[in-house]
């Protein structure tokens, strides 16, 4: 008995002793300044890996044969398979210099002055670039990334199509060998530097917080100050007495491809948040209503000035709303896209019907008219209708941040100066080494026959 009582006494004393050491060693570790965990590491995620692979495929869908039908059909039917030809061309080109080292200049980087204006040579023919590396550029998911190759091939179709929209202002009068190495050291000297300004990190639009979703001020300006630099200096087309306008030789064609081009946008401008996810979402809904929107504003138009809706007016009207939405895609709700899309059109109508007649220069298929134009007020517009409920780090004027439309500003007069004086520049070069206008005699014979050997439409036996 005396045993167990000291037994008990023993612990009780024992608890006594113990359980403040211990509570208090447990107060010590709780005031201890947490370690911070690791940050997970980014990872190739197989949805949005997926998602990517056929956005890209749909954004090649654009230029061939979305773009090749959209053009060729507005075309007489002689110079039909020279623009087929060119969009083509353009795929096979630009895709092999995208990765010899176009890739590398436009989202790699460089050293020195030069950093914030091209990138350099880190990643030519890809160098160093592993079939399972992580892409460094993501927007909303930080860690569920996509393989760093789809991005290359992702953007390699923007770089691709780019050239290709120029094609509208000088189709059926540019020699073959001439357009094709124009619009490969366009590609070079402006492209790649402009991507590089816009998209890379280094990039001092990008430094400076200009918004360019899917490429608006990349794309489209770019695209449609080189269409019109192009148009003038390249002159009219020769056309037979007293017509001043080639009427559309094929227009179910160009049905086709604008329709081509309204689907391949979805993944131009929903891909273009690079992860399946809600911003992919709704770029995908908002592209969609700007291009109804002025789809629908363009035939009114049309109707009212013109007394019958007509079905190219229709297609042309869709194409410059998804040009229109394609800088403000991950940034503006719906009602933003329709006043875009209903805007746009009013804007493009009035360029393509009133000022080029009054101005008098040649763009073809009016590529400035709808591309420029509508890229420039697609740009303006993010700068007003950018919504921080679709990114909260995002708005504009009309959400309280006037600055930013200021920023929109810059990218598009500077986009707009560079462009247009390299553009000059680089025809120049080309016309005085290689030649690039057609001579009167291929013209009117047509170009598919004169540069190509080929006729689109036979007579049947």
């Amino acid at each position: 008995m005396k045993n167990k009582f000291f037994l008990h006494i023993s612990l009780i004393i024992g608890s006594l002793i113990i359980f403040p050491v211990v509570t208090f060693a447990q107060a010590v570790a709780n005031a201890a300044p947490a370690v911070p965990a690791a940050a997970p590491a980014p990872f190739i995620s197989a949805g949005n890996t997926a998602w990517m692979i056929v956005a890209t495929a749909l954004v090649m869908l654009m230029t061939i044969p979305g773009l090749a039908l959209f053009y060729g059909g507005l075309v007489r039917n002689k110079n039909i398979l020279n623009v087929l030809m060119q969009c083509f061309i353009l795929t096979a080109v630009i895709s092999i210099e995208w990765v010899v080292f176009g890739y590398s200049n436009a989202f790699g980087s460089s050293t020195g002055a030069l950093a914030p204006y091209i990138g350099g040579f880190d990643w030519a023919l890809l160098k160093g670039i592993g079939i399972s590396d992580v892409s460094p550029y993501y927007i909303s998911q930080a860690t569920e990334r996509i393989p760093h190759i789809v991005f290359i091939m992702f953007q390699c179709m923007f770089a691709v199509i780019t050239p290709a929209l120029i094609i509208g202002a000088f189709a059926e009068r540019m020699k073959f060998r001439g357009f094709l190495i124009f619009s490969l050291l366009w590609a070079i000297f402006v492209y790649n530097p402009v991507a590089h300004w816009v998209w890379s990190a280094d990039g001092w639009l990008f430094k400076l917080g200009a918004l360019d979703f899917a490429g608006g001020t990349v794309v489209h300006i770019n695209a449609g100050i080189a269409a019109l630099v192009t148009a003038i200096m390249l002159g009219k087309r020769k056309l037979p007495k007293g017509q001043h306008i080639t009427p559309p030789h094929n227009i179910p064609f160009v049905v086709i491809g604008a329709a081509l081009l309204w689907f391949g946008w979805f993944g131009f401008n929903a891909g273009s948040g690079l992860a399946a996810d809600g911003l992919a979402a709704s770029a995908f809904l908002v592209t969609h209503i700007a291009a109804a929107s002025a789809a629908l504003s363009w035939v009114l138009l049309d109707w009212f000035s013109n007394k019958k809706p007509t079905v190219v007016g229709i297609s042309t009207g869709a194409v410059a709303g998804l040009v229109a939405i394609t800088p403000a895609a991950g940034f503006v709700t719906v009602g933003g896209a329709i006043l875009i899309g209903l805007i746009v059109s009013v804007l493009c109508f009035f360029m393509v019907s009133v000022v080029k007649a009054k101005l008098g220069y040649d763009d073809s298929l009016d590529a400035f008219g709808v591309h420029g134009i509508g890229g420039i007020w697609g740009a303006i517009a993010t700068g007003l209708f950018a919504s921080p409920l679709i990114q909260s780090a995002y708005s504009g004027a009309f959400y309280g941040n006037p600055k930013q439309l200021g920023i929109q500003f810059i990218a598009v007069i500077a986009t707009l100066i560079y462009s247009g004086v390299l553009t000059a520049i680089i025809f120049k070069i080309v016309e005085k080494t290689l030649g690039i206008r057609a001579t009167d005699e291929e013209e009117v014979s047509g170009l598919d026959l004169t540069q190509h050997d080929e006729i689109a439409y036979n007579e049947a036996d």
